[in-house]
């Protein structure tokens, strides 16, 4: 009723409305997926950094995290082995 209130189409939902919910859905399926991606991209990073044995390095994470210098890990892993 409201749609065909605003639009003098009583099938306007179903003609606009209702395929662009499919859209979306389709949009947001795309999206979950890529951000699925990007996080297990970050995690698989953040662990290879700042993990050992499965566990948070927290030396090192507050090292990089505090660090005056825009250090990259790799830097900063080989100024802790002096």
């Amino acid at each position: 009723m409201f749609w065909e209130f605003i639009s003098n189409n009583k099938d306007l939902y179903v003609e606009i409305i209702e395929p662009l919910g499919h859209k979306a859905k389709e949009k947001n399926k795309k999206f979950e997926n890529e951000y699925a991606k990007i996080i297990n991209i970050f995690t698989v990073e953040f662990s290879n950094n700042f993990c050992i044995e499965g566990e948070i390095d927290w030396d090192t994470l507050v090292r990089f995290n505090s660090s005056k210098q825009n250090l990259d890990i790799k830097q900063l892993l080989l100024i802790e082995q002096d």
